[in-house]
């Protein structure tokens, strides 16, 4: 899930490096002598609690001084101590989120509930447009009828669906056992009983098969780089024809937002986010044989993904 805000375009070059705050970051200067400067910044690791992140900052407001004040923050000791508390890693973290408190959250974001706030319902666009885009890029070249596709990290649904519509055979699995339940009961309620996909409660790493296409969206955000150049590298050995994935880009800018978010995880742990250089991720695609052949950027406010799709060589 790429979580964060987006304030560029995807026509910027020099400028993606600079930093510029969004409506997201609303800055309220004090006639004082220390001139308080508030600024409130979405938390790429839990966007639903933005709303109540404030944070502080006496003097200026430029990115230098955030960037001094999060160098000052710890948020590795709080990514240990989640691991340490569901007894593993970055796969038990996002396992235990995603079938607790953080299903429950994204079952209402990936939803069509009013029940949800600003940063939300911005999220929920952001990702409906990946899926949108995701789904251009399937059909441009010809039906989906018969054409096999698995869904790695599927969630509560939002593209297997739409694919077994086309005549897609799915296969979509994710971690979380109540994400692949809550798809299950949607593609039930939309689709002929010969249509469905098959789903599975599986991580990445365990997949096996092989397929036409092999999709993962908003997925690698739970990972560090040195994990997900595995990941990309299984993945792209299920795939025939193609591999597309989503992740969230890591700038400067960026990255220093989420080291803000970090700092307020809201009233529940959320899972870490990691951001991820497109040359690192096309670099591991390079490894096993695989070339970017598309690229496309989706922002919202408060959302954005680089997505791309890659072939063999």
């Amino acid at each position: 899930m790429t979580i964060a805000p987006s304030l560029l375009s995807s026509s910027s070059s020099a400028s993606q490096f600079l930093p510029r705050f969004p409506t997201a970051a609303r800055f309220n200067v004090a006639a004082s002598r220390s001139r308080a400067v508030t600024v409130v910044a979405a938390s790429v690791t839990d966007l639903s609690s933005v709303d109540s992140t404030t944070i502080a900052v006496l003097g200026g407001g430029s990115v230098a001084a955030l960037a001094t004040i999060v160098s000052l923050t710890d948020p590795e000791r709080r990514r240990k101590l989640q691991a340490e508390e569901v007894g593993g890693g970055d796969k038990e973290v996002v396992r235990e989120y995603f079938n607790s408190t953080g299903f429950e959250r994204w079952r209402k974001i990936y939803g069509e509930t009013d029940e949800v706030n600003r940063v939300q319902k911005d999220i929920r666009i952001g990702h409906a447009k990946t899926v949108e885009k995701t789904m251009l890029m399937l059909t441009e070249e010809g039906s989906l009828a018969g054409v096999t596709v698995c869904d790695a990290g599927c969630g509560t649904g939002l593209l297997s669906i739409p694919l077994a519509k086309e005549g897609a055979i799915v296969s979509a699995s994710d971690i979380s056992a109540a994400m692949v339940a809550e798809a299950e009961m949607k593609a039930k309620q939309q689709l002929a009983s010969e249509n469905l996909p098959r789903f599975e409660v599986n991580d990445l790493e365990s997949l096996s098969g092989k397929y036409n296409t092999v999709v993962c969206l908003d997925v690698l955000i739970h990972y560090p780089q040195s994990k997900a150049d595995g990941m990309i590298a299984h993945l792209a050995s299920l795939a025939e024809k193609r591999v597309i994935l989503s992740f969230a880009p890591k700038t400067f800018y960026y990255d220093i937002l989420k080291r803000i978010g970090e700092l307020f995880p809201g009233p529940s742990k959320a899972t870490r986010a990691y951001l991820h250089s497109e040359a690192d991720v096309e670099n591991a695609l390079r490894k096993v044989g695989w070339r970017i052949s598309k690229r496309g950027l989706i922002t919202t406010q408060f959302y954005f993904s680089r997505l791309i799709e890659a072939v063999p060589m």
